[in-house]
């Protein structure tokens, strides 16, 4: 009984040891999270950044390591990915990579919030002037969302050992830093030229967090690169600005075909789905509604010269509402929020003749003279089935019909149909008809 007590408490012991020892020799192995953000900062990218580090928080991992090269986005989603940032236990580094890219406006800031800001040679930082997306502001409106965006990163700054000043010129007055200024002047930690430098100039670096201040230890970390997810690609690859317009017109065009030739279904599912998605991406993007407005009246004048005789005038004002709509449709200074005039006029043309095709279609069936009905009847060709003096048989059309004639018409002459009153028509002799017509 005694040994086998004294097994008990040993085995016990060591498996609390074990258990104990385990979690610093997980921290201290550890593990390295990268996440990229490469593109505009938006809802998106926030769900992706975030989500990751929360689960790189639930894993405590060494390191979160975000690879930036964004030209800015959106006030909201910076935002909430700052906050993640700054309330995480785990150490976030940012780093501005590769050589080229850059950290503008919502990217600096998310920058300035990690636990330590890094930069690639040929890099730069800053532009974080607040842009209305969409609207304009009036000068009072403007003055209280450039204070805001001011306080805002000058407070981020200073709570992370950063140079308030700098911070505050780059909302203030749009300053941008090369990767060695940003050194100099204290807005960035260090420069290193890929993530193999990046690690090896962290070991041993003593960072501080809400939970205190840590000693990275990242040598044999195992590196993770997590990507986005394929929802997330899909919805990320929508909110691209080139996509967005291209689905607007595509559900402005299968609308049109469907409102021009009810019932074909397809076409209008298919521009009802481009629409939703399109208006989904425009939420994220600094969209001109002026511009959407201009488009929907080029489709409302499409449809109109369907049903109203402009002799094309209709279809040339839709083609110049279009073209003046998709120019204006994005408003902003960046050339990533643009559409590109390639972009515009090749859709400007497809969608064009593509309407010109079915206005002419439309117009073409409405002047076709009816196939079937009283009118369908009229003008056609049929054979005497009997004499007809006055009234008899003729076989028109594959039928049997009562005929009379104010002319005798013999059994097997040829007769067309001038008139039908009822379920009677009046026929005259082909021959007769060929005479009157110089044939």
């Amino acid at each position: 009984m005694n040994l086998s007590r004294i097994f008990m408490e040993t085995f016990g012991v060591a498996f609390l040891l074990m258990v104990l020892l385990s979690v610093p020799a997980m921290g201290a192995q550890g593990r390295i999270r990268v996440v990229a953000v490469d593109g505009p900062v938006t809802p998106v990218t926030a769900e992706y950044v975030t989500g990751n580090l929360r689960e790189s928080i639930r894993l405590r991992d060494s390191l979160f390591l975000v690879e930036m090269d964004t030209p800015g986005g959106l006030d909201s989603s910076m935002r909430r990915i700052v906050k993640e940032v700054l309330a995480s236990p785990v150490p976030v580094a940012v780093h501005v990579t590769p050589s080229g890219a850059r950290a503008a406006s919502a990217g600096a800031v998310i920058a300035i919030a990690a636990h330590v800001c890094v930069m690639a040679p040929g890099t730069n930082i800053g532009a974080a002037h607040p842009v209305a997306l969409g609207r304009e502001q009036d000068t009072v409106m403007g003055e209280k969302s450039l204070n805001d965006m001011e306080a805002y990163v000058e407070g981020i700054a200073e709570k992370k050992g950063r140079n308030g000043d700098v911070a505050k010129r780059m909302v203030r007055s749009s300053l941008s830093l090369p990767a060695e200024k940003a050194v100099e002047a204290k807005l960035v930690d260090f420069i290193a030229t890929d993530r193999s430098d990046l690690l090896r100039k962290l070991e041993g670096r003593s960072v501080r967090t809400d939970s205190g201040v840590q000693v990275l230890r990242l040598s044999g970390a195992a590196v993770e690169r997590h990507e986005m997810g394929t929802r997330d690609k899909i919805l990320d690859a929508i909110g691209n600005p080139t996509i967005a317009y291209i689905l607007m017109m595509l559900g402005f065009l299968g609308l049109f075909f469907e409102l021009s030739n009810p019932g074909v279904i397809l076409p209008g599912v298919i521009g009802g789905i481009s629409l939703i998605l399109a208006f989904f991406a425009f939420q994220a993007l600094p969209v001109n509604y002026a511009g959407v407005l201009l488009i929907i009246l080029a489709l409302v004048l499409f449809i109109a010269e369907v049903t109203i005789v402009s002799h094309g005038m209709l279809t040339v004002g839709g083609v110049l509402a279009m073209v003046l709509g998709s120019l204006m449709l994005y408003d902003s200074p960046d050339t990533y929020f643009r559409v590109s005039w390639g972009v515009i006029l090749a859709t400007v043309i497809l969608v064009t003749g593509f309407a010109c095709l079915v206005i002419r279609k439309a117009i073409l069936a409405h002047r076709r003279a009816p196939s079937s009905g009283r009118e369908g009847l009229l003008g056609e060709r049929g054979t005497a089935d009997s004499d007809i003096d006055p009234e008899g048989k003729v076989f028109v059309r594959g039928e049997y019909w009562d005929a009379w004639s104010d002319e005798v018409i013999r059994k097997g002459e040829g007769v067309t149909v001038q008139e039908m009153e009822g379920m009677k028509l009046k026929v005259t002799r082909i021959s007769t008809h060929q005479a009157r017509g110089g044939g």
